[in-house]
Parts: structure tokens; C-alpha cells; sequence
């Protein structure tokens, strides 16, 4: 007998049915020479420091740093997960033959593979790798199974990332907590994690700026001609980057003031009129970040929210593999793009007038050299029945965007007008009041306003034709700033209205789930440039399916807490992040580098014993830090308070009762 072992009863079932193995037994299924199976995620897990030997069972900082020689695991102590193992064991004790249905990606992989390990596997293993569950690809599967060496540097990789987080988070959580932990607080755990605490960085340090953040007060100068207002450009020297287009932002009224009456009464004078026609393409397809993003923006889900959903929506055969982190599709997909949108068309109407076309092939959409074990989220083809509200919010912007990606590209018109006016340098602008010249060093303003137009709509469309869809729940039209200007010819001149308009700096944002997402998938930078950002993926905290659960694991420790869509830290947050003396521990950018080595691990480019070793020098600098750090000791002076860090030194916690010890930082 063959045996298939899924990562759910609920797949495990499906892949049975498909199989002909209908005959259910206590813990899988039975027929047509196969058993199917299941685990529940994991069953199996790393040991812990106490399963090591007694010299772990305590918390005490000269047991650290906790470097196993040789890392084990043992079964999670649960009934119904014990139960279910016993079950598999037995099978892959009699089986000829272990097929690994788990997901497909890194976790999948190293779900099973421990399962095995424990369970003394010695037959030949292989593995189904789909990107949908439906029947036609299952099938497909299964005649193109690999044997499981095929993918040894996924489960490498993931074994990595397991062992990393142990020994990182292990022994940063047990040194933080005896070092800095407040006396009476015995109970109270610091804990530190290797995605975690460089996640809960950011929020601390966004929300510092924004509470230290000092508002000034600017002035724009804008002006009214032909009923279309233009904003005043910087002159030479004050605009960024020396940009001729940044905005003029005068620092004082008294300067503003007086260009404002230095171009008072004086022509307004087109100098340039210029119209370009351009091209706006399709939003990419959705990889699960973008789609957590968007969901969290339209519909105040949370990321973990949106894995539940769509993860749902892919075990119901509706959407394709959706823990990814790519946009593009492979080239074999398109030949099956037509019987896909055939299988929604009905739901959306928007498809049907692609089905009697040839359809595009855009390297926007397709490219092989961008996708690795998996494509973007896309529909499978089947229809969307049975689904819950939520389901079918998450599943419209699917559908959408996919067939979005099949329309003509919305042609625009940009046009930008420039014009100037010059200033009054060598008269007077009041019977005593002389120009300035200093405030007033150019003899030229020039004021800019662009407008846009939509010449074609292209793919825009199905946007506009959802709104009208009542099976639909959502608007999804993208939102623009579309503004025609009247017919300027260049030369023209005339009267216009000036205006100063006061305005004050902003601070900030705090962080949504959203942008919180954007900023661990490129370490903290704000990249609005897709090309850029997927080069920047690499180097990203965590992995998209990982993500959602670490934001989750913030909330439940008290170190996070939502006001509105906002994300606030708590003073258990700040405290934490005060305390932790190690940049590694902290920093996003150093985070993503070590997942830049795990992704170079996946594709068998750097070796899991070079990033091993990597990992316990880390663990030990770590580990060094906290023991030689002073603060957290009792006080050698009046023996009660406790030594704190300052800026430059050292001093007791009890120094407003008088106690006098102080040392400089070494």
C-alpha cells in the first residue's frame, strides 16, 4: 500500500476522494492501493531546554548560552495529536511507499519530514507539489511526483529557520529576563524573538518620532488664472535634490509675505504647455502580503484574518496556494487562463468579453524567471459557491485583479503646465516698504499644475462595470486625481489671483497592519516602487505566511494593542525594546539579511552547517552582551536598588534616595 499524508483532515479527505480510497478508518482512509492520511500542522516539534538534561530545567544565567549538540524532537504532548501520530507510524511501518501531501512550501516540508523522523520512516518517500487542489491538478500531481531528495534544501532551510528561532529565541528570552527582569516580578517573562522583537522595533521607533515630533509652520504660494489654480515651484538652491518640480515651502510669513506682494498686479505668462500621452498597466496579481495589505485597507481585516480567509478558499478548490511571495504567473498557465475565466464568468461578467479573444501575454503577468515552487494567488476556475461574506470579499479581489490582468492597459493624456510671473525687484510695494531683495533673491516665480485624462479606459473598466454588479460587494475602482485643464497656449499672458496659504508639518503615521506588513517585507524601508520592492523581498523579516502569526503573537504578549486601525506599542512594548542592548535582536535590517541566507539555503546556494555555525556565534554574542552588561545588578553600593543605564554611565535605581554609585559605561 501507498502512503498519502496530508497537512488536514479536510485535504487528506479530498485527496482520498479523489484517489478512490473512500473506505474511512480510525485516522485515514482506505482503497485503490493507497492509504490517506493526515497530520493536524505540526506534530512533532524541537525539544525543549529541559528535555536536554537537568543543567536546563532552571533559569539561570550561567547555564547560558543552551547550544545542543545535536538538536532533537519529540511528539507535542496532546491527546488527539499523540492518537493521530500512533496512527501514522503504524502505516509508515507497513506502507511500501510514503507520498508527502503537506503544503507546498518550507513549513509543509519540515511538518512531514519530522514526522517521519520520529516514526522511523525507512521506505522511499516523494512528493506532491500543486499549486490548487483541485481534482485536474491533483491528478496532474501525481503523475509528476519527485522523490523528496528533490527537495532537501527546502526542508534544510526550514529546519534552519526552526533551530534559529530556538536558539535565538531560548536563550535572548531567558538572559533578558534574569538580567533585567524588576525584583518581585519572578513570574514576569521577557520575551524576545528573532522576527518578533525587530517587528515590535519598528512600532516603538515610529511611534517616538510621532510623539517627539515638533510641528512647523510653512506657507505655499499658489495662485488662481483662467479658474485653474497653480502651485508656486522652489527657486534654484531650495528645491530637494535640485528637482525643478518641488513645491515651494516658505519657512516665514514675513518672507512669504513679501513674494506674494512682490507679484501682485504683475502677468501671469504661459511659459511651457506640455502633453504626453502615457500608459497605466493593471495592479499586479496577489501575492499574500499584497493581498493581507489591500484587505486590511478596504476591509479593516487583519493579516491573520486574510490567511484564514484565503487559506480557506484554496482548501475549498476556489484559489490557487496562497502562503506566496511572488506576483507573477509561470508560462504553462497561460494556456489554461481561458477555461479559468470560463469557470467565473458567469460570477463575473467582467470576463466574458475575454473569452472569444486571444489574450495577452504580458511579461507584466508571465515570467518564468520570477516564480520558483509557486505562482500568484489566482482562481482555480471553479465556481465560488458556499462561501461566507468574507470569503467572498477576499475572493473578489482575487477574480479582479486576475481578470484585470487579461484587459488592454488604460491609455492616459499627462499634461503640465508651467507658467511665471515675474516680481516687482525694483520698485516699491508700499510708500515706505522696498522689496526685500535677500527674501526675494530671484527675479522669477514659476508655478506649475499637471491634470490628467483618461483617453482609453482599458482594464479600469471592470472596476467601473462592478459597481454596477450587484452580486458584488465591494467598489474596487481605483481611486485617481484626474483633473482636465483648460486649452493654455504657450505665451499666452494675463491677470491672475496670488494666495498664501499657512500650513504645519505632520508627523508620521503610527502603523496599520498594512504598512506594518509593507515595512517586514523590505526591513523597515518605505518602498512604493514594485520593481524595487520585489528586489527587495529577499531581505525581508519573516515570511509571508509567518507574518500574520508574529503580528498575533505581539497583540497576545501585551507589547501591541489596536486604537482604531492604528497600531500602538504598550510600555510593556517600549520597556522591552529599551532594554535589549543587542542591534541584531532589534534590527529589521539586519533580520532580513539572515533571511536572505535561509532563501540562499532554499535554492542550494549556502549551506545549512555555514548558517548552523553563524547561528550560535549570534547566539552567543548575544548571550555575552546581557552577562557583561551592569545593568540589572544589585547595587554594590547600598545593596537595594538596581544598576540602570543612562547615557553615558551607569547609576542605581535609587539614586533620588540618595545612593551615589555611578560608573562610566566601559
Amino acid at each position: 500500500m501507498k502512503l498519502c499524508i496530508a497537512e488536514k483532515p479536510s485535504v487528506g479527505q479530498y485527496i482520498a476522494s479523489v484517489l478512490g480510497a473512500n473506505t474511512r478508518r480510525d485516522g485515514y482512509f482506505e482503497g485503490n492501493g493507497y492509504w490517506v492520511s493526515w497530520t493536524f500542522g505540526h506534530l512533532c516539534s524541537l525539544l525543549e531546554p529541559q528535555d536536554y538534561g537537568d543543567q536546563w530545567k532552571g533559569w539561570n544565567l550561567s547555564s547560558l548560552p543552551m547550544i545542543p549538540e545535536r538538536f532533537g524532537i519529540k511528539v507535542i504532548d496532546d491527546k488527539g495529536v499523540q492518537k493521530q501520530f500512533a496512527t501514522l507510524k503504524s502505516l509508515i511501518a507497513q506502507c511500501t511507499e510514503v507520498i508527502n501531501c503537506g503544503d507546498a512550501g518550507q513549513e509543509g516540508e519540515l511538518i512531514q519530514r519530522w514526522v517521519y523522523q520520529k516514526a522511523g520512516c525507512r521506505v522511499p518517500v516523494r512528493r506532491l507539489w500543486v499549486n490548487s487542489l483541485t481534482e485536474e491538478a491533483i491528478r496532474e500531481g501525481f503523475r509528476a511526483l519527485q522523490d523528496q531528495s528533490h527537495y532537501q534544501s527546502l526542508y534544510e532551510a526550514g529546519l534552519m529557520r526552526a533551530i534559529g528561532d530556538w536558539l535565538l529565541g531560548m536563550n535572548a528570552t531567558r538572559a533578558y529576563t534574569l538580567r533585567y527582569r524588576q525584583p518581585g516580578q519572578n513570574k514576569k517573562v521577557l520575551s524576545v524573538g528573532r522576527v518578533q522583537t525587530p517587528t515590535l522595533a519598528l512600532i516603538v521607533k515610529r511611534q517616538q518620532e510621532i510623539e517627539h515630533f515638533v510641528p512647523k509652520t510653512y506657507y505655499v504660494l499658489r495662485t488662481l488664472y483662467r479658474d485653474t489654480t497653480f502651485s508656486a515651484l522652489a527657486p534654484k538652491g531650495e528645491a530637494e535634490d535640485d528637482d525643478p518640480n518641488t513645491l515651494w515651502s516658505i519657512s516665514t510669513p514675513e518672507e512669504a509675505q513679501a513674494v506674494l506682494e512682490s507679484i501682485q498686479g504683475q502677468p501671469l505668462t504661459i511659459t511651457s504647455v506640455e502633453k504626453k500621452k502615457g500608459i497605466e498597466y493593471a495592479p499586479r496579481l496577489f501575492d499574500l502580503t499584497s493581498l493581507q495589505v489591500e484587505c486590511n485597507k478596504r476591509f479593516g481585516y487583519s493579516a491573520d484574518d486574510t490567511l484564514k480567509y484565503i487559506q480557506s478558499l484554496y482548501e475549498k478548490r476556489i484559489t490557487t496556494y496562497p502562503r506566496v511571495d511572488t506576483t507573477f504567473l509561470s508560462d504553462d498557465i497561460y494556456p489554461k487562463v481561458p477555461a479559468t475565466l470560463k469557470g467565473i464568468s458567469d460570477y463575473y461578467p467582467q470576463a466574458k468579453p475575454l473569452l472569444d479573444k486571444k489574450l495577452p501575454k504580458s511579461k507584466r503577468v508571465f515570467d518564468n524567471k520570477k516564480v520558483t515552487d509557486h505562482h500568484a494567488i489566482i482562481p482555480t476556475g471553479q465556481r465560488p459557491d458556499n462561501l461566507t461574506a468574507d470569503e467572498r470579499r477576499v475572493f473578489d479581489l482575487v477574480a479582479l485583479r486576475f481578470i484585470a490582468a487579461f484587459y488592454p492597459d488604460c491609455q492616459v493624456s499627462n499634461t503640465t503646465v508651467l507658467a511665471a510671473v515675474e516680481r516687482k525687484i525694483n520698485g516699491q510695494i508700499g510708500p515706505n516698504e522696498p522689496i526685500n531683495e535677500q527674501m526675494v533673491n530671484d527675479q522669477m516665480v514659476n508655478f506649475r499644475v499637471t491634470g490628467r485624462q483618461i483617453l482609453v479606459p482599458g482594464w479600469r473598466e471592470i472596476f467601473a462595470k462592478d459597481d454596477e454588479d450587484d452580486s458584488s460587494t465591494n467598489d474596487q475602482r481605483p481611486t485617481t486625481n484626474d483633473q482636465t485643464l483648460p486649452a493654455f497656449t504657450k505665451g499666452e499672458s494675463g491677470p491672475h489671483t496670488p494666495s498664501l496659504q499657512e500650513k504645519t508639518t505632520t508627523p508620521p503615521k503610527y502603523y496599520t497592519e498594512a504598512t506594518l506588513l509593507r515595512a517586514m517585507e523590505t526591513a523597515g524601508k518605505t518602498v512604493d516602487n514594485e520593481e524595487l520592492r520585489d528586489a527587495m523581498k529577499e531581505n525581508g523579516i519573516g515570511r509571508p505566511s509567518t507574518r500574520a502569526a508574529i503580528i498575533e503573537k505581539l497583540f497576545q504578549r501585551g507589547y501591541i494593542v489596536r486604537q482604531g486601525k492604528s497600531l500602538r506599542a504598550t510600555p510593556l512594548g517600549i520597556e522591552l525594546i529599551a532594554t535589549i542592548i543587542s542591534p541584531l535582536l532589534k534590527s529589521a535590517e539586519l533580520t532580513g539579511l539572515w533571511e536572505q541566507k535561509l532563501r540562499r539555503i532554499e535554492r542550494g546556494e549556502f549551506t545549512a552547517q555555514q548558517f548552523l555555525d553563524e547561528l550560535k556565534q549570534m547566539t552567543s554574542d548575544v548571550v555575552r552582551q546581557v552577562k557583561t552588561d551592569q545593568a540589572g545588578c544589585l547595587c554594590p553600593v547600598c545593596r537595594q536598588g538596581r544598576i540602570i543605564r543612562g547615557r553615558t554611565r551607569y547609576g542605581c535605581s535609587r539614586w533620588r534616595e540618595g545612593c551615589t554609585f555611578a560608573a562610566p559605561f566601559e
